[in-house]
């Protein structure tokens, strides 16, 4: 059963949201938070496998509340109505697994949650074009550009081995299905992925798949 916290300051939202998932089998929401710290505080107390994050919240704003759980290596989803590049790569620098569009059609948002949960990224297609397009040199995001290949510059610092496993997180694999498909445990397959985050100075999968689809290693 996959446990899910919902954070998003208007009621009909946390309502609708619920009864999406809780219409599924393998989904149960645990909590609902009006508000940045309330979303921590449920978050740290009942530790969901997923974090479905508004950005836009009072008292603390879903972005630095999404930095701060990630920092934990908790999951979570940022599902909101803005699409500006200063959303998307807000959220995508502190940490977010993920970044849906409130306007995602049900099906979306229950794959993007079990996706999340089982350790992939789970971005919209709309929202993924425009971060590869900076990652590559867009102008209109020349600032996360830079801060891309600076983390590119930290590939050089990668074993053989553990560029193998940042492809297959590009690709979209989880953590299981890199064991299987490279023939390691699980276990040293997430001794991989951490330490190449670690590495390349960066908090999350959707981040090492840029790095990965920058360098060229999904081609």
């Amino acid at each position: 059963m996959i446990t899910v916290l919902i954070a998003d300051d208007h009621g009909a939202i946390r309502t609708g949201l619920r009864m999406i998932l809780e219409n599924t089998d393998d989904i149960q929401v645990v909590a609902e938070a009006a508000d940045g710290h309330a979303a921590l505080q449920n978050a740290y107390a009942l530790k969901p496998d997923v974090i479905l994050m508004d950005l836009q919240m009072p008292n603390l704003d879903g972005i630095a509340a999404t930095r701060e759980l990630a920092a934990q290596g908790m999951n979570v989803l940022v599902l909101t109505t803005y699409d500006h590049d200063d959303y998307v790569f807000g959220a995508v620098r502190a940490g977010a697994a993920g970044f849906l569009l409130k306007t995602a059609e049900t099906a979306e948002i229950i794959n993007a949650v079990q996706r999340v949960a089982a350790g992939q990224g789970a971005i919209v297609p709309e929202v993924s074009r425009r971060i590869f397009a900076a990652v590559a040199g867009s102008d209109a995001a020349s600032t996360e550009t830079d801060e891309a290949v600076g983390t590119a510059a930290g590939l050089d610092e990668l074993t053989d081995r553990e560029l193998h496993v940042l492809t297959e997180i590009g690709h979209g694999r989880s953590n299981k299905q890199i064991a299987r498909h490279l023939g390691i445990s699980l276990g040293t397959t997430k001794t991989h992925v951490s330490h190449i985050l670690e590495k390349l100075g960066i908090d999350s999968r959707t981040q090492a798949a840029l790095v990965a689809r920058d360098a060229g290693l999904l081609s």
